[in-house]
């Protein structure tokens, strides 16, 4: 079972919205990719820094009233800790 630690440092997440987002949200998004989907549907993704951050952003989609379909994790980013480790 995961300690938590993994989880709390830079990893990529897609988070798939109900509704329309322009890609010019980007820059309110810290940057984060936003492209709409067929379907009414908008992409949010990109690395993001920590459960913080996470679940700042998570804050975000709902004040802007976007119902939440789908979160996925993809991979952490490295660190210079991880890199340290590796052989």
């Amino acid at each position: 079972m995961a300690n938590g630690r993994e989880f709390d440092r830079e990893s990529i997440y897609q988070i798939t919205v109900k509704g329309k987002l322009d890609p010019q949200w980007s820059g309110w998004f810290d940057g984060l990719v936003i492209a709409p989907q067929e379907d009414d549907e908008t992409l949010i993704a990109g690395p993001v820094a920590d459960q913080a951050a996470l679940h700042g952003l998570l804050a975000k989609i709902r004040d802007l009233g976007l119902p939440l379909l789908f979160v996925e994790r993809l991979e952490h980013t490295p660190s210079l800790q991880d890199r340290a480790s590796c052989p």
